[in-house]
């Protein structure tokens, strides 16, 4: 969908549908609200006095102008009390109606943005309603034949915008567009089917951002990571005859001199447990493995589009885990990349396994800062629930700036310790470490043995196994893939960038 953003009236718009939000509180009708009540003869009293619109958050209202006004119809959305208003209902309002009118066969809509709504957010209110429009109404389609001819979908949104406020609008609406392309890219790449999205079709996927200005991207492939003693990775990827890949996916926006910040992915893109087996019940979901890994391509997709000046390097191990005659079995011990020894206990732990590799192999870039995305660990969700990340790491300012960029997007994160204690659960008897610290404390110890490979740099790790995917609709991620981790990471990207 095209979101063009004009300066004028809303009440002037010759549109299929012009949309006001409004809150649930509000007393009496002021401004855009005001004058477009006027004009179309007290539609919007009508519908307030009637009891039909109480504006409760993402509430909607539908009405036609009956020639009132320009527009054929007048869309009313609930932005909830004024006073617990935030940009997450903002978001979600947006992305309720857009989805509403795209349900009525709506092709086009318009709107005025009120960058006032949040005292002192006049960016993020008006990149939040683009956010919202734009990520509410993905749809994932490709595979679709029958009935393909019934899909719906929105092709523009018109944003009115006075003289005053315009450049505010203009430029936060095309940040809003690069970066929910982003995430719409990531959705994409963790939908596709496993057939369809194999460590080789990653590397693929990765390599088409190269046409963008100081993007380039290495892929190592088997032969090398064997030269190179990435031994863990090489592991997992054993029992299958898709050949594993590191993708190295670097953005140089910054001066030659300054160090990168690195991103780790897991990108397992399918997971079967390995010799240690799945349940059947579920493990279609597992193409979503390489969650993680798809949110730092997307990322640095958008970092590149935003022109941002920093150095990203982004590392995204990508394999399948499967059960074969070559594949790697509990009681096996592997040398990984850093030369330290691992117990394999259960193959299905191979997340952390392939991402030992890459978080050593990140240390030879000398970063200003580490952080990995992982779809790590089923505790993570009985400790989190589904809507929240997991956040571990060894450095408190960098732990404070993801957090800062978390409350900003609504991709929400929340600490866990890392205690010296926690530690003891991951020392083998035969080898250094051992690759589950079993069932207690399962997401801390997970990360705990993540640590052993970092180095000394920050250095964070964000398991995002609940938000991942969803089995149900959320105000503006629709069921499926969420594409969580973009939004928060070009957040926290733009803030370090400032600094």
């Amino acid at each position: 969908m095209k979101i063009i953003v004009k300066k004028g009236m809303l009440a002037d718009a010759e549109s299929q549908a012009i949309i006001l939000a409004l809150f649930e509180d509000s007393k009496k009708l002021t401004g855009v609200a005001l004058e477009i009540d006027k004009i179309s003869g007290g539609l919007i009293s009508d519908l307030i006095g009637s009891g039909d619109f109480a504006g409760k958050p993402s509430q909607i209202s539908v009405v036609y102008t009956r020639g009132a006004m320009p527009a054929k119809r007048l869309a009313l959305v609930g932005l909830g009390k004024h006073q617990e208003c935030n940009l997450e209902k903002i978001r979600g309002a947006y992305a309720s109606v857009m989805r509403h009118l795209r349900g009525l066969g709506v092709k086009e809509a318009a709107t005025a943005i009120n960058v006032n709504l949040l005292p002192g957010k006049k960016e993020q209110t008006a990149q939040a309603v683009a956010e919202g429009a734009l990520l509410g109404l993905y749809q994932y389609t490709p595979y679709k034949t029958v009935g393909r001819e019934d899909l719906k979908e929105m092709d523009e949104l018109t944003v009115i915008a006075d003289v005053k406020d315009f450049s505010v609008i203009e430029s936060n609406v095309k940040k809003a567009r690069l970066i929910a392309d982003a995430v719409c890219f990531v959705r994409d790449l963790i939908s596709a089917p496993s057939n369809e999205m194999t460590p080789t079709i990653l590397a693929q996927k990765a390599g088409e951002l190269t046409d963008r200005k100081n993007v380039s991207c290495r892929v190592l492939d088997k032969s090398k990571l064997k030269e190179m003693g990435m031994n863990a990775l090489l592991a997992v990827a054993s029992g299958s005859h898709e050949e594993p890949k590191l993708i190295v996916l670097e953005y140089a926006g910054g001066k030659k001199k300054d160090a990168p910040i690195v991103l780790v992915g897991k990108g397992l893109t399918f997971d079967s447990g390995g010799i240690s087996i799945k349940p059947a019940e579920k493990m279609d979901e597992m193409k979503t493995d390489m969650s993680g890994g798809a949110a730092v391509i997307g990322a640095i997709r958008a970092a590149a589009d935003l022109q941002l000046p920093l150095n990203i390097t982004g590392l995204i191990p990508a394999t399948e885990n499967l059960p074969g005659g070559s594949a790697y079995k509990p009681g096996d011990i592997i040398k990984s990349y850093s030369g330290k020894t691992i117990e394999v206990l259960n193959t299905d732990a191979e997340g952390r396994l392939i991402l030992a590799d890459a978080l050593a192999y990140a240390s030879e870039f000398k970063p200003e800062a580490v952080i990995d995305l992982a779809t790590l660990t089923g505790a993570c969700i009985i400790a989190l629930g589904d809507d929240v990340i997991g956040l571990l790491g060894t450095d408190d300012k960098l732990k404070k700036e993801i957090n800062s960029a978390a409350q900003t997007t609504g991709e929400l994160v929340w600490e866990l310790p890392l205690w010296e204690q926690y530690h003891e659960q991951i020392k083998s008897d035969i080898a250094d470490y051992k690759n589950t610290g079993g069932r207690p404390a399962g997401t801390i110890t997970a990360a705990a043995f993540l640590s052993k490979f970092v180095g000394d740099h920050p250095w964070v790790h964000l398991d995002i196994a609940g938000p991942a995917w969803t089995t149900k609709d959320k105000p503006y991620i629709p069921k499926g893939a969420a594409g969580v981790g973009v939004r928060l990471l070009v957040e926290f990207l733009t803030h370090r960038a400032k600094k």
